[in-house]
């Protein structure tokens, strides 16, 4: 049996972190994982150049039971500290659209870093390991299908349910329900919503087609590009949005935002009278949608055959195009998991369970899940740097 100070199960971005931090502090910190390279969701991440942070991360863009919970680790290791480790490894990054950063090359950059950090810290990464067995004496002792390890503090940062295929499984959960820590319902986030009936009837001739929408569930919006595929919707404002549609609830699009839709078609109207409804539509929308919609709405071979009624009608639903997805593309297409461990059983300041000394969950095991965008990044970052303070 060997002994550790912190042994960290999980070498994803919070686990890398925690470990990092705690190996700073003159910890003597152990790494595992069972995969055969740590990082495998940062590596595929931002198609493969990692939307490492945000610059406006906030902590309303954040979803839990406890919204104020994220708060503390947030404030105490920002975007701009994780920008400063960006620089000093000379690794270049841009801004594309609302704050979000990716490296200008590859995802392996910030692997890499993260494990050259560790190093330097006097971190031990051991992967290929399964934990088989988890418990808690005088100490926490894990077993594996290799040893087993004997240490002071246990990290659990093994991720959620998503994106199964990479390995992620729900093991945090059962390791925290084992110790006692109450779970909070879990379900598929940031991930395409699917269609059934008529709905795919109309979208899957679409597939491929993207344009620029305002998506809104419930009270949430968000004004970004949105893409048809062969079961339903997708792109940033979809997932976005999936986070906050629950099933049996309708989503609604705006697919002229910022314009008038009534006045562009009625001065259309008047303007080229002899034109094609779908070469006006065409105007405003990608040609194969535009072809879809005058079909269904504008039956007429010019405009000046349609009735002004039709057209406000159909202007009314390009502002707000209610829709009920049947589900969500599941885990295997989610980019997070959205619940976790009840934030009730955790330090706001060092996520440790409140009632098991020395055990601490971190990221996205944690019932925290950001917008997409780097949010979940910077929380993985600053929930492993607060636990690796205390670990």
């Amino acid at each position: 049996m060997t002994r550790f100070d912190v042994l960290v199960i999980g070498a994803g971005a919070a686990g890398l972190m925690c470990a990092i931090r705690a190996g700073q502090r003159g910890r003597r910190v152990l790494l595992i994982d069972h995969a055969e390279e740590a990082g495998k969701k940062i590596l595929i991440s931002g198609g493969g150049r990692c939307n490492f942070t945000n610059r406006d991360v906030r902590p309303e863009r954040f979803l839990s039971a406890n919204p104020q919970f994220c708060r503390s680790a947030l404030s105490r290791y920002t975007a701009r500290d994780f920008v400063a480790l960006v620089e000093k490894h000379r690794i270049a990054f841009h801004e594309k659209t609302l704050g979000q950063l990716f490296c200008d090359g590859s995802a392996r950059q910030v692997v890499a870093m993260l494990l050259a950090e560790a190093e330097a810290a006097g971190v031990e990464l051991r992967l290929n390991q399964r934990v088989t067995e988890v418990a808690r004496h005088s100490e926490f002792r894990v077993a594996t299908d290799r040893e087993v390890i004997a240490a002071e503090s246990l990290v659990l940062a093994t991720g959620g349910i998503s994106i199964p295929k990479m390995g992620a499984t729900g093991f945090a959960y059962d390791a925290a329900a084992r110790f006692g820590l109450k779970l909070v319902e879990r379900r598929p986030a940031l991930v395409p919503l699917a269609f059934g009936g008529e709905q795919l009837a109309l979208m899957q001739p679409l597939a491929g087609v993207s344009l620029p929408v305002i998506a809104k569930a419930g009270k949430a919006k968000f004004p970004e590009a949105m893409l048809f595929t062969h079961r339903g919707l997708s792109g940033p404002a979809i997932l976005q949005v999936s986070s906050y549609w629950r099933e049996g609830e309708a989503v609604t699009l705006d697919l002229l935002p910022g314009q008038d839709a009534v006045a562009l078609l009625l001065a259309a109207k008047r303007a080229r009278p002899k034109a094609e409804p779908k070469t006006v539509l065409g105007g405003f929308l990608p040609a194969r949608l535009a072809q879809a919609l005058a079909e269904r709405h504008l039956p007429g071979a010019r405009m000046a055959d349609l009735q002004d009624r039709a057209l406000i009608a159909l202007a009314n639903l390009l502002k707000a195009w209610v829709l009920t997805p049947s589900t969500t593309e599941g885990y295997a297409k989610a980019e997070v998991t959205l619940g976790g461990v009840d934030t009730d059983g955790l330090s706001q300041q060092n996520l440790m369970a409140k009632e098991v000394p020395g055990l601490f969950v971190i990221g996205e095991a944690v019932d925290v899940t950001g917008w997409l965008g780097g949010y979940n990044f910077q929380w993985a970052w600053a929930s492993g740097w607060a636990a690796g303070e205390a670990a």
